[in-house]
C-alpha cells in the first residue's frame, strides 16, 4: 500500500523540481518515513504480535473514519437545495479536518528525532518540507477516502454517476486549503508563543478537539433534523459567500447548472484558483522558516527550570498542611498536585471528561419529541439534578484511573527509598490533591446550576450526592488503586477486566442515585446522609493506613 502510495506521490515530480525540490533525495526521505511507518508499533493498546495486528489496524482507523464521515452527511439527505447541502456538509468536513491535522500530524510534521541525520546533510529547505507535507498527505489519504467514502455514496445515490465522479474534485480541493491552514496555524502559533510552548498548544487543541467530536457526535443529529437548520436561506446570510466550504459547493454548477446562484460561476472559479495558491503558498512562504522553527522546537522535552515565585506557589503547600496531617500525606498531595498540572497524558485523559458531563447531561434532555426550550422551562419540576449530581463521578473516576499512570514511571523509585512506614499516607495524600484540585470546584458549578434552578429545597440533595460520589471514589481507590502515584506504565488491560471496571464504574453511581431518587423523605435522607458520612470515613482510614504488604500485593 504505502509503495503505490509513494508512487502517487511522486508523480508530479517536475512540480516538485520547480518549486526547489531535490527528487531522489524526496524520494528517499518520504520511502524511508513510510517504511518507519510499518515498523511502528500500533497505538491503540500494545499487542505482542504486531506484525500479525499491524494491517488490522490500519483497517481499524479507516473504518473509525467512515464513521465519522457518516456524522455530517445528514444535511446533503436533508436540506433540499443542493448547494446549501453541500455548503453544511463541506463546513464541518475542513472542520473536522483542520482540528484532525492540527492534533494528530504535529508529531509527524514537526518530528525532531532525524535532524541529527538530514541537517548535516546538504538537503534544502524545500526538500525537507516537501517531505514532511508529503508524508502528513499520505496519511490523511488514509483517513480521508475513508471518511468521504459515505457522502460519496449518498450523492451518487440521490444525483447520479456524474455527481459521483464530480464529488472527489471540490474534496481535493478542501484538501489542499486544510493543509495551507494548518501550517499557517502552527507558524503562527511559533510566532505567538516559545517553541517550548508549542506541544503545550497543540496539546489544549486536542483536548478542545475531543469535546467538539464528542459534542457533535451526541447533538449535532438533533440540531440538523431541527426546522429552522432545515430551512436555511443563504439569501439572509450574506457572511456565507466568503467562506471557502460555500465557494467549493459552487462547483455544483458543473453538474446541475439549473440550480445556480448569484455569484456562483465566479465563485467556483476561486474554488480551484485558491486551492492551488494554497499549495504554492506554502511551499514558497512557509518553508523557509520552516527548519529556524524545527530546529527551536527540539528544545521543547527539555524541562526548564523557572525561579521559584514564593508568593503564588506556596499556596497550595498551605493548603497541603490545612488537609493532610502527616508528612507522607502532604508530599503525596504536592507531587500529585504538581504533577498532575505538568503531565499532557493527563490532561488530555481528564480535562475533556469536565465537557461531556454537561454535554451528555444536555443529550438525555434532549430525547424525545420535546424541544429544548421547553424541556427547560419544566426542568424545575422534574428532579433530573438528582442524575446529573451523579453523573459528575465520572469525572473522579476518569482522574483516579489515570493518578497512577505516567510516561515517567521509572522515578517511582524514589517512593521505596524513602522511610515510609505506612505507603498510605502518600496516597491519601494524593487523593485528597485529585479531590480538591479537580473534582471539587467541578462539582461545586454544578451544584450552583442546581440550587439556581431547583432552589434552597435541593441543598440536601446536594451535600447527599456529594458524600455518596465522594464514597464512591474513596471505595474504587482503597479496592483498585492502592498505588503511588504516577508509578505504573499504561499498559493493555485484559478483556474481561477492562469490562468490569468500566461495568462497576457505571453500575455503583445509578444504583447510588437511584437509591437516591427513591427517597423524599427529608429525614431519611438525613440517616443515609449520616450513615454514607461515616462509612466515608472508615474507608478513607483504612486506605491511609495502606502498609508494604498491601503495596507488593497489588504489584504482584
Amino acid at each position: 500500500m504505502n509503495k503505490l502510495f509513494l508512487k502517487l506521490v511522486m508523480l508530479p515530480s517536475g512540480l516538485w523540481r520547480s518549486m526547489g525540490a531535490d527528487i531522489d533525495q524526496l524520494r528517499a526521505m518520504v520511502g524511508t518515513r513510510l517504511m518507519i511507518d510499518d515498523r511502528r508499533p500500533l497505538t491503540f493498546g500494545r499487542q505482542r504480535k504486531q506484525k500479525k495486528n499491524r494491517k488490522l489496524g490500519t483497517l481499524f482507523n479507516m473504518f473509525i473514519s467512515c464513521v465519522m464521515g457518516f456524522l455530517y452527511i445528514m444535511p446533503l439527505g436533508i436540506i433540499h437545495n443542493s448547494i446549501v447541502a453541500l455548503w453544511v456538509y463541506y463546513s464541518m468536513f475542513l472542520f473536522m479536518l483542520f482540528f484532525l491535522l492540527i492534533t494528530d500530524f504535529a508529531n509527524i510534521l514537526y518530528d525532531t528525532k532525524d535532524k541529527f541525520i538530514l541537517l548535516h546533510r546538504p538537503i534544502n529547505d524545500k526538500t525537507l518540507f516537501l517531505s514532511r507535507i508529503l508524508h502528513v498527505f499520505i496519511y490523511l489519504i488514509r483517513i480521508f477516502i475513508p471518511m468521504s467514502l459515505p457522502g460519496w455514496i449518498l450523492i451518487g445515490i440521490m444525483h447520479g454517476w456524474k455527481a459521483a465522479v464530480f464529488f472527489p474534485i471540490p474534496l481535493f480541493c478542501l484538501l489542499f486549503m486544510a493543509l495551507f491552514l494548518v501550517n499557517a496555524c502552527y507558524m503562527l502559533i511559533l510566532k505567538l508563543a516559545s517553541p517550548q510552548k508549542f506541544k503545550e498548544v497543540i496539546n489544549y487543541f486536542q483536548i478542545v478537539f475531543a469535546v467538539f467530536i464528542f459534542a457533535f457526535s451526541y447533538l449535532m443529529p438533533r440540531v440538523i433534523q431541527s426546522s429552522v437548520f432545515q430551512n436555511i436561506d443563504l439569501n439572509k446570510l450574506k457572511w456565507a459567500v466568503y467562506t471557502p466550504s460555500y465557494w467549493l459547493a459552487s462547483l455544483w454548477i458543473w453538474v446541475s447548472p439549473q440550480e445556480a446562484l448569484a455569484h456562483t460561476k465566479l465563485l467556483s472559479a476561486l474554488a480551484i484558483l485558491v486551492p492551488l495558491f494554497c499549495l504554492w503558498a506554502t511551499i514558497k512562504w512557509i518553508a523557509p522558516t520552516f527548519i529556524r522553527n524545527l530546529v527551536a522546537i527540539d528544545g521543547v522535552d527539555v524541562m526548564v527550570k523557572k525561579p521559584a515565585k514564593t508568593t503564588r506557589s506556596s499556596w497550595y503547600r498551605r493548603l497541603a498542611d490545612i488537609v493532610n496531617r502527616s508528612s507522607g500525606a502532604k508530599a503525596g498531595f504536592i507531587i500529585t498536585w504538581l504533577q498532575s498540572s505538568r503531565s499532557r497524558t493527563f490532561r488530555m485523559r481528564v480535562y475533556p471528561t469536565f465537557a461531556y458531563v454537561p454535554i451528555y447531561f444536555i443529550y438525555l434532555l434532549t430525547i424525545g419529541n420535546h424541544s429544548l426550550s421547553n424541556t427547560f422551562t419544566d426542568l424545575a419540576e422534574s428532579r433530573k439534578h438528582i442524575m446529573l449530581m451523579y453523573m459528575c463521578s465520572f469525572v473522579m473516576l476518569q482522574a483516579l484511573n489515570y493518578l497512577t499512570i505516567s510516561d515517567q514511571y521509572k522515578a517511582a523509585w524514589v517512593y521505596y527509598a524513602s522511610p515510609l512506614d505506612k505507603p498510605g499516607n502518600v496516597m491519601i495524600g494524593a487523593f485528597k490533591a485529585i479531590y480538591i484540585k479537580y473534582f471539587l470546584p467541578f462539582f461545586s458549578v454544578v451544584a450552583i446550576f442546581v440550587l439556581c434552578v431547583w432552589g434552597a429545597d435541593a441543598i440536601l440533595d446536594v451535600v447527599l450526592a456529594l458524600t455518596n460520589v465522594t464514597l464512591f471514589a474513596a471505595c474504587i481507590m482503597r479496592v483498585g488503586f492502592r498505588r503511588f502515584p504516577f508509578s505504573v506504565m499504561e499498559q493493555m488491560e485484559n478483556a474481561g477486566t477492562r469490562t468490569l471496571k468500566v461495568f462497576v464504574a457505571l453500575l455503583v453511581p445509578s444504583l447510588l442515585g437511584f437509591g437516591h431518587y427513591m427517597t423524599n423523605l427529608w429525614w431519611l435522607k438525613i440517616v443515609f446522609l449520616i450513615l454514607s458520612g461515616i462509612l466515608l470515613w472508615l474507608v478513607l482510614d483504612s486506605y491511609a493506613n495502606t502498609d508494604w504488604a498491601n503495596v507488593k500485593k497489588e504489584e504482584s
